[in-house]
């Protein structure tokens, strides 16, 4: 095509995922060609895009930060600008940002099985050609979060603001701010605005288990004071790893035991004021959704100093002063923070077409939680959900380098999973397997697992680790092929 830059892959996306797809790429697969198309004009994505106060990572750096560069900071639980400088440095360190194509948002991407390539179109019009296309975008949208219509949003006379686009100027010393929410946005926030705010009150409609833990991982300090650098991190790394699986799969076998045991830890660091029941006492089992993560129990600090509060109760409505709750008591307030949660995207929200044929997400089955039955030569990376993103993410940019070294080896132009095999995986659910309110907003237009592998997935890092590092790619339902005439394709 004519005035189209052509690539062996393109990854798209240059936060996390991407810049960690694009290292890899150059460490496996050094003679390929590559850009990462990147729709903001910086590095960084998530840890870019949201700038709360507080923000900060609910998983250990030692796993969400990459395999293969060391994280130096002692903090185990970091602040979202220490990420950020994180996320920079590497793709410095790997030179990369020159490979970084910014302010280039992909609405459009078509493949062409006579051709074996991807063309890919940008919204400033840039075309891109590639044999690869890698998404590396995440499944949040970087538009809006969800916003909810409260009734009376109109008539409250003070600000009210949505996490994912805090104003950078907004004073709150001295005011009182509610924060609506209950999850992992919310429980950061209190503890960073109650050390300005007048008061702060945390009113959530239905609460979330919540986990205290050290901001420092102790026995990882005592590792990496022993050991050299690398090495310590593959010990960290593999010890949190074991230890969160481990903590997961007893959570879910033992639920009543599980949501007991966290009540009793939350009920230890709560003042005599806030009870338990029914603040902290969720309707659902550990891990049905995420848990929130609060370091060096900040939250907690905050609830017995007296400048936090917590509120259990429905709203009625906004008024000129404050929030007025279905119970009839009011919540004065200067400031609302509206923490109700992210609205997620398959695909970055890019429309695909595969021979003419549009991509609907909603109706694919997802292979290995990457690539999709009858879609060649692309694949999403997606995280896991009980445990940090980067495990499953590093995991999928090694088994894509897997792929394209594979096709190279082989002669191959292309590869897909085999649609058809889709169909015997089993009953669907969706690929984000929580029972959030974001996740089930979402859930008829994303992507489906299926209930056996390959086309269900995982949340379990040791096995998907021997598999996509280790098992056959021709495994029966994977399939390479040759170039084929665009009038033999099937619609």
């Amino acid at each position: 095509m004519t005035g189209a830059e052509h690539v062996d892959v393109l990854i798209v996306g240059a936060g996390l995922s991407g810049i960690g797809a694009a290292c890899r790429l150059q460490e496996r697969l050094p003679g390929k060609t590559y850009a990462v198309l990147e729709a903001r004009d910086t590095i960084g994505g998530t840890w870019d895009l949201f700038r709360y106060p507080g923000i900060r990572s609910d998983s250990d750096m030692f796993t969400l930060g990459y395999p293969f560069r060391p994280w130096k900071d002692p903090k185990a639980i970091a602040d979202g600008p220490s990420i950020l400088a994180y996320i920079r440095e590497t793709a410095a360190a790997h030179g990369i940002a020159g490979r970084i194509r910014f302010g280039h948002r992909v609405v459009r991407a078509s493949w062409s099985s006579s051709a074996a390539l991807w063309t890919v179109s940008t919204a400033h019009g840039a075309t891109f050609t590639c044999r690869f296309l890698y998404l590396c975008s995440g499944y949040y949208s970087y538009e809006s979060g969800h916003v909810v219509d409260f009734p009376g949003r109109s008539e409250f006379a003070g600000e009210v603001v949505h996490p994912q686009h805090w104003p950078s100027a907004l004073d709150y010393s001295g005011k009182r701010v509610v924060v609506i929410g209950s999850g992992a946005t919310a429980v950061t926030l209190v503890p960073a605005l109650a050390s300005r705010a007048s008061r702060v009150t945390m009113l959530q409609r239905s609460p979330s288990y919540i986990v205290a833990r050290p901001g420092r991982d102790a026995l990882a300090d005592r590792i990496r004071a022993l050991l050299p650098e690398k090495l310590a991190h593959r010990v960290v790394r593999g010890k949190n790893v074991v230890m969160g699986t481990l903590f997961f799969q007893l959570m879910r076998r033992l639920p009543d035991r599980a949501a007991l045991a966290l009540r009793k830890r939350v009920a230890a660091q709560l003042p005599a004021s806030i009870p338990v029941d029914p603040h902290f006492v969720p309707s659902y089992d550990p891990w049905d959704q995420r848990l929130c993560l609060v370091p060096e129990a900040d939250l907690f600090k905050a609830l017995r100093s007296g400048k936090a509060d917590i509120v259990t109760d429905g709203i009625a409505r906004f008024t000129a002063s404050g929030v007025e709750l279905t119970s009839g008591r009011s919540l004065p307030a200067d400031i609302i923070v509206t923490a109700t949660g992210l609205r997620l995207v398959a695909f970055g929200g890019i429309s695909l077409e595969v021979d003419g044929r549009a991509i609907s997400p909603g109706d694919q089955r997802a292979y290995k939680g990457m690539m999709f039955g009858g879609v060649p030569n692309l694949a999403w990376c997606v995280g896991y959900t009980n445990n940090s993103w980067t495990l499953r993410a590093d995991l999928t940019s090694q088994y894509v380098c897997r792929l394209l070294a594979h096709l190279d080896r082989h002669g191959f132009a292309y590869c897909l999973p085999d649609a058809a095999s889709a169909s015997s995986a089993g009953s669907t659910r969706p690929i984000v397997d929580l029972q959030s309110g974001y996740i089930k907003r979402a859930a008829s237009d994303l992507p489906k697992q299926g209930g056996k592998r390959p086309w269900m997935m995982r949340q379990n890092y040791l096995l998907d680790l021997a598999d996509m590092r280790f098992n056959r790619l021709d495994d029966g339902v994977m399939r390479f092929e040759s170039r084929t005439p665009a009038s033999s394709v099937q619609p």
